[in-house]
């Protein structure tokens, strides 16, 4: 089965649509770059502030908010005809183990730092409310992600600064993390994603689609069918890179 971050389960019954395989792939390469510029500035490599620069932190969001969006892309493709239950579950149950594995070996490499609610698992969460609304109405969906991704972004409190529930997104100063996706505003791209795809379903858009054709894409689609994979390993491969890098560098 491919392995794909932001895709909940895609029984081999329905067709791939490989522009969506071209999109997991340009945006787990925008995570490993964003990750590698961090990286670069932890070790001493680049200078700290290139790694916290507006412009880039805005970039990361980017890529994460593609992410999310894709989840709700993956999950709406995956329902057509039907929703299978065991492939869902079991594809959860994978991205929640991986999601607890970061958490704890952060919370044992980083303890000021570490990972209490990243993207994983906002994708775990985000994929079972966008579950929810499979049978509601495209257009109720759509708001209601818009919505959640306004509410996220416009109101805080610190009273939801603690991590047992910073998870929920509404923290004026949640704990540091390296890696913190709460559910305002993330899943609200999720659920947009769900709502715009259906509706392209729907309207038989997406079978419009040109075909990704070229070297380059086929390249991207490769990895973006292997997205959760390169996730879990790409930072392992990185530091096992740069910190001899740095060493040598002094």
């Amino acid at each position: 089965m491919d392995v794909s971050l932001s895709q909940p389960c895609t029984p081999s019954r329905h067709a791939r649509y490989p522009t969506v395989d071209v999109l997991r792939g340009w945006a787990i390469l925008g995570v490993v770059l964003f990750h590698l510029a961090w990286d670069l500035a932890f070790l001493g490599l680049i200078p700290s502030q290139w790694a916290v620069e507006p412009a880039w932190i805005a970039f990361g969001r980017t890529v994460a908010a593609t992410f999310m969006a894709l989840v709700g892309v993956s999950l709406a493709l995956a329902a057509r005809g039907g929703l299978d239950p065991a492939a869902f579950g079991a594809r959860l149950v994978k991205i929640a183990a991986a999601a607890l594995a970061i958490t704890v070996a952060t919370r044992l490499a980083m303890p000021g730092a570490w990972v209490y609610f990243g993207i994983l698992h906002a994708i775990v969460v985000a994929s079972l409310i966008g579950a929810a609304f499979l049978r509601a109405p495209s257009v109720v969906t759509f708001l209601l992600g818009g919505a959640t991704i306004a509410f996220g972004l416009a109101w805080t409190d610190p009273a939801f600064d603690a991590r047992t529930v910073a998870w929920i997104g509404f923290a004026a100063g949640p704990a540091p993390s390296v890696d913190f996706a709460p559910v305002f505003p993330w899943v609200g791209f999720t659920l947009i994603g769900l709502a715009a795809t259906r509706a392209a379903l729907h309207r038989g858009w997406l079978d419009r689609l040109p075909r990704p054709e070229g070297r380059l894409a086929r390249g991207l689609s490769r990895i973006g069918r292997r997205t959760l994979a390169i996730y879990l390993l790409h930072q392992p491969v990185l530091l096992a890179i740069l910190y001899p890098v740095a060493w040598v560098a002094g």
